[in-house]
C-alpha cells in the first residue's frame, strides 16, 4: 500500500473520492481541492488513465515540519531519490506555497534541488540535471504554514489534458470540469444529450467518452511515471490493454446520440476536429445553430446540458440577457420534459430562464467560481409571464407618447424613460435605433442582490417591449463624478454613431465614455440659442463636445468660440461642426480651463451659453469649483465679456440650486428663471434635470 494524493478542481474534491473509491483507493480523505488515499501501484496507474476528475495523481514521499531554511534542506535531503532518480535522468522542482521562512518560491524549489543533487552526487559522485520544460522526473513541494508535502508526479501534463483537444474557442471548459458537469447533471450516459452552445465540443465529448466506456487518459502519449524508477512497466501494459479492449467493445456498443449546436462554424468545424481526434465522432451530431432557432431534436427525452456564455464586462450584459431569455422560453416550449443543466458565473444570468432549479452545485471554472443548476422542465410548461409588467406598461405608454412627437421635431436622441417607477431606478435614452440604459444607484435600504435584479428586470422587459436587440443596448452605471471623471474613457471602441436634431447632424459615441456627448435635456435651449445666434458673436464656455456651437452656427452666428478643458471634447467638437458644413477662423476653438480663461483680458460676446459642472476638482483646474459657492464669482468674470445689449444663458444640473440674486444685482446684472421652459417634453417627469437662467444687464449702458 503507497500513499498518494490526488488533485482537482475546488468542488470536485466528493466527485473525485467516488471515483476514486471505484478505481480501487483506500482510506481516502478529502482536504481543498484534492484527495489523498491509498493503494497499490496498480490503483495509481487505474487512477491516472481512468479518473475524469483528478487533476494530478502524485505519490506522497515525505511530510515534514519545516520551520526554518536548513529543515527545508535537511528534510528534502532526506528523502531516497536514488530510487526514483535514475542515473543520466533530469528532473524539475515545483515549489508552491510558503510561511514566515519561506516566502519565495523560487528559493524554496532552489533549496530542495540543491538536496536532490547534493544527495545524488555523494551516493553517485554525478549531478542530475535539471530540466524545467520535460523532464524525466517532476518533483513537486507544497508548503502550508510549517507543513511541507514532497510528491512525485505520476502524471506529467495534467490529466485534464486528454490529447483530443485540437482547437478551442476563446474559453473552453477544462476536460475535468466539463467530466464534473455531467456527472452532477445526472446524465445516465444512455439518453440523448444536447449542447445548444458547444463550442469546441468538450461537453459532448467528454458525454462520449463516458457513454462508450472510454479511458481518458487513453490518447495521452506520455505520463509522469513512464521514467520514474519504480514504475512497472508490464503491469502498466496490462492495465492500458484492459482500456483499450474495453473501449473497442464500448464503442461498438454504444448507441447514445449526442446533439450539438453553435452559430459560429469556425468553433463548430474544431469541435468535429477534436471528436474525431477522440475517436467518437460517429456519436455526435454537429450543426450550424443559433439558439434563436433551437428545435428539439429527439424524439425521446433526455437532457440539455450547457456552459452559456457569462461575460465579466457590463457592455456584453444586454445581448447576454436576451439570449439567457430566449434560452429559458425554447426551453419551455421545446423541451418539455427533459432534465436541464446549466453552469454560470452569473446567478443573475441564470435567473433570467425564469426557470426554477432542482439542485444547485457550487463549481470553479479555474480561479471563477460558478454554479451549476439543474432544472426539470414540466410537462405542461407554459410560457413565463412577461417580467416587470408594471414597468413595461409604463414605457409602452412613454413611447406612444413620444414617437411622434420626435419625428415631427427631427429628433433621434430622447428619454423613453426616467426612474418614473421608485423600484425601477433607471433612465432609458434612445439613440436612434440604440438604447442607452443608465442604472441610478440604490437607496442604501435597498439590498445589492435585490436592486441588482429589478435591474435585470428593467433591462429584460425594455427589450421586449422596444424589440431592440442586446447588442444594440448600452448599459451604464450613474455615480457622482469627481475632478477629471467625466472625461475618463470606459471603453476604447471608437465607434460613432450620427444623430438628427432639429436641423443639426451630430455624432454620440455610446460606449466609450460615461456620457455620450450629447446632453439630451438641454435640446430647447440649443434650439433657442440657434435662434438668436443670428449675427451675433457668440461664447460657448465648458463647452463639452460643441453641440451647442453647432446650433448657434447654424443658426447664423458672425463668430462662435469654444472653450473646454478637454483636448479629447474639443476635437469632438471640431468634428460636429465639420460634419454640418461648417469651419473657418470665424470659428474658435480654445483648451483651457475655463475660469483662468476668463481671467485674462478678451473679447466680448453678444451671447454667451454657459454650463459649468456642478462641482470639480481637476488637477488641470487652478482651484476646485462648486458652482452653488462659485456662481456669483464666475457670473462677475462673465459679465466683463457680455456686452450691454448681450444676454447669458446661464445653466447647471445641480439640484435645488439658489441663485444669488442680491449679489447678482450688485454686479448689474438681473436673471430671469427659464428652467420650465428649458424642459423638453421628454423630461417633463423630471423638472430637476437642470436648472436654467436668462441673464442681461439691469439696464444698458
Amino acid at each position: 500500500m503507497l500513499p498518494f494524493f490526488a488533485t482537482c478542481p475546488k468542488g470536485l474534491e466528493s466527485l473525485l473520492t467516488d471515483e476514486l473509491q471505484h478505481l480501487g483507493a483506500l482510506e481516502l480523505q478529502e482536504t481543498v481541492a484534492g484527495v489523498a488515499f491509498k493503494g497499490s501501484l496498480e490503483t495509481a496507474y487505474r487512477a491516472c488513465l481512468w479518473s475524469r476528475l483528478a487533476s494530478r495523481i502524485m505519490l506522497q514521499l515525505a511530510d515534514f515540519t519545516m520551520r526554518s531554511d536548513m529543515d527545508l534542506y535537511l528534510g528534502a535531503a532526506n528523502v531516497e531519490w536514488e530510487q526514483h532518480i535514475q542515473p543520466g535522468q533530469t528532473f524539475s522542482v515545483d515549489f508552491s506555497g510558503g510561511n514566515n521562512e519561506i516566502t519565495n518560491t523560487q528559493y524554496g524549489a532552489l533549496r530542495i534541488k540543491d538536496a536532490i543533487v547534493d544527495r545524488l552526487n555523494r551516493l553517485r559522485g554525478e549531478r542530475p540535471n535539471v530540466d524545467k520544460r520535460l523532464p524525466d522526473v517532476r518533483i513537486l513541494a507544497h508548503l502550508k504554514r510549517n507543513q511541507l508535502s514532497v510528491t512525485l508526479d505520476l502524471s506529467g501534463p495534467a490529466l485534464h489534458q486528454r490529447g483530443y483537444r485540437q482547437q478551442a474557442g476563446e474559453a473552453p471548459l477544462k476536460e475535468n470540469l466539463a467530466a464534473a458537469i455531467l456527472l452532477r447533471s445526472g446524465w445516465d450516459k444512455s439518453s440523448p444529450l444536447v449542447d445548444p452552445m458547444c463550442g469546441s465540443g468538450t461537453l459532448l465529448i467528454e458525454a462520449a467518452l463516458m457513454a462508450a466506456d472510454q479511458a481518458p487518459g487513453l490518447l495521452r502519449r506520455r505520463f509522469g511515471f513512464n521514467a520514474w524508477s519504480g514504475h512497472d512497466d508490464a503491469l502498466w501494459q496490462t492495465v492500458k490493454a484492459e482500456a483499450s479492449v474495453r473501449a473497442t467493445r464500448g464503442l461498438k456498443q454504444c448507441t447514445t446520440t449526442l446533439y450539438g449546436f453553435d452559430q459560429d462554424p469556425r468553433v463548430l468545424g474544431f469541435a468535429r476536429e477534436n471528436a474525431e481526434a477522440a475517436g467518437v465522432a460517429q456519436l455526435l451530431q454537429v450543426e450550424r445553430g443559433a439558439v434563436t432557432e433551437l428545435t428539439n431534436p429527439s424524439e425521446q427525452a433526455g437532457w440539455l446540458i450547457s456552459n452559456p456564455p457569462y461575460g465579466e464586462r457590463l457592455s456584453d450584459f444586454p445581448s447576454l440577457l436576451g439570449l439567457h431569455q430566449t434560452l429559458g422560453e425554447k426551453l419551455r416550449d421545446q423541451f418539455k420534459g427533459w432534465h436541464v443543466s446549466l453552469i454560470s458565473s452569473s446567478p443573475e444570468l441564470l435567473s433570467c430562464l425564469r426557470l426554477r432549479p432542482e439542485k444547485q452545485y457550487r463549481l470553479f471554472n479555474g480561479a471563477l467560481a460558478c454554479e451549476l443548476r439543474n432544472y426539470r422542465i414540466a410537462e405542461d410548461a407554459r410560457p413565463a409571464r412577461p417580467v416587470a409588467e408594471d414597468f413595461a406598461n409604463r414605457l409602452a405608454k412613454n413611447i406612444k407618447a413620444l414617437e411622434k412627437w420626435a419625428g415631427k421635431e427631427s429628433i433621434d436622441c430622447y428619454r423613453l424613460y426616467d426612474a418614473d417607477l421608485p423600484e425601477y431606478n433607471a433612465a432609458i435614452d434612445r439613440y436612434r435605433e440604440y438604447l442607452v440604459i443608465q442604472e441610478y444607484a440604490a437607496p442604501k435600504t435597498i439590498p445589492a442582490h435585490k436592486a441588482q435584479a429589478r435591474f435585470f428586470d428593467l433591462v429584460q422587459a425594455t427589450m421586449a417591449v422596444t424589440g431592440v436587440s442586446g447588442d444594440r443596448v448600452v448599459l451604464k452605471v450613474r455615480a457622482r463624478q469627481k475632478g477629471s471623471e467625466q472625461y475618463e474613457r470606459l471603453d476604447r471602441r471608437d465607434q460613432w454613431l450620427e444623430v438628427q436634431e432639429h436641423n443639426a447632424r451630430l455624432l454620440v459615441n455610446l460606449h466609450d465614455y460615461l456620457d455620450t456627448g450629447l446632453f439630451l435635456d438641454h435640446r430647447p435651449i440649443r434650439k433657442q440659442l440657434g435662434e438668436l445666434a443670428r449675427g451675433k458673436d457668440v461664447l460657448n464656455l465648458f463647452a463639452y463636445t460643441g453641440t451647442a456651437t453647432v446650433h448657434a452656427a447654424l443658426g447664423g452666428a458672425k463668430t462662435t468660440t469654444t472653450v473646454d478643458m478637454s483636448k479629447t471634447y474639443l476635437a469632438w467638437a471640431e468634428r460636429n461642426l465639420r460634419l454640418n458644413g461648417l469651419g473657418g477662423r470665424q470659428h474658435q476653438f480654445i483648451q483651457a480651463d475655463c475660469l483662468s480663461w476668463l481671467a485674462q483680458p478678451g473679447a466680448e460676446y453678444d451671447l454667451m451659453f454657459v454650463d459649468p459642472p456642478t462641482f470639480s476638482n481637476s488637477k488641470r483646474m487652478d482651484d476646485a469649483f462648486d458652482v452653488q459657492r462659485d456662481h456669483i464669482k464666475l457670473l462677475g468674470m462673465l459679465s466683463k465679456r457680455l456686452r450691454p445689449t448681450g444676454l447669458l444663458i446661464f445653466s447647471n444640473n445641480k439640484r435645488h440650486f439658489k441663485m444669488d440674486l442680491e449679489a447678482l444685482a450688485e454686479l448689474g446684472l438681473t436673471a430671469k428663471n427659464i428652467t420650465q421652459a428649458s424642459l423638453p417634453k421628454d423630461f417633463a417627469r423630471n423638472p430637476h434635470i437642470h436648472n436654467c437662467w436668462e441673464i442681461r444687464w439691469s439696464a444698458p449702458a
